[in-house]
C-alpha cells in the first residue's frame, strides 16, 4: 500500500524547515475573484493558505477554464517557481477571501542552494503536490471532457 500524499506544509516539512520557511514569509490577502496568476505566465512566487479557497484551472481551447482543484488551509499554491522556465503551469483565483503566506521564489531557491537537506525536503514536498496535482487534472479532464465511460474510478 503506497503511503498517503503529504501535500500540506506542516506535515511534509520538518518543523526546523517549516520554522526556517516560515521565517521568511509575508503575510497577504485577497479578495474573492482575484486571479493570483495566469497560465503560461512568469512564476516568482508561492503561498500556504491560511484561509479561504483558491480554484485552480485550466484553459481549454474553445471552452471556459477548467477548475482542475480547489485548494484550502495549510497546502501550497503553486509550484512552477521551482522547476525552470519558471512559468505558471495553470491560473489560480480566490473563490472565497483568502489569506496566506507568501514566499519569494529566489529567496527559496538561494535557501536550498545553500543547504542541500532543506533543499531536499522543499524539492519532495514540491514533488509529491505536482505528482497529485497532474493526477487530479487527468481526473478531472476526463470527467468533463471524455465520453461516459472512459475514465477509470477506483
Amino acid at each position: 500500500m503506497n503511503a498517503p500524499v503529504t501535500t500540506s506544509m506542516p506535515r511534509a516539512l520538518p518543523a526546523e524547515h517549516r520554522d526556517r520557511l516560515m521565517r521568511i514569509a509575508r503575510e497577504v490577502s485577497f479578495p474573492q475573484g482575484a486571479r493570483l496568476f495566469e497560465e503560461g505566465t512568469r512564476a516568482d512566487r508561492f503561498w500556504i493558505i491560511r484561509t479561504g479557497t483558491i480554484d485552480l484551472d485550466m484553459r481549454v481551447p474553445g471552452r471556459q477554464a477548467a477548475v482542475i482543484e480547489s485548494l484550502r488551509h495549510n497546502e501550497l499554491l503553486g509550484w512552477s517557481w521551482l522547476y525552470p522556465p519558471h512559468v505558471w503551469h495553470l491560473g489560480a483565483e480566490a473563490s472565497s477571501p483568502v489569506r496566506a503566506y507568501e514566499f519569494d521564489a529566489d529567496a527559496v531557491r538561494a535557501m536550498c542552494h545553500e543547504d542541500p537537506e532543506f533543499g531536499r525536503n522543499i524539492a519532495t514536498w514540491v514533488g509529491e503536490v505536482v505528482a497529485h496535482r497532474l493526477q487530479t487534472a487527468r481526473v478531472r479532464l476526463l470527467d468533463l471532457y471524455a465520453p461516459y465511460g472512459s475514465g477509470v474510478r477506483g
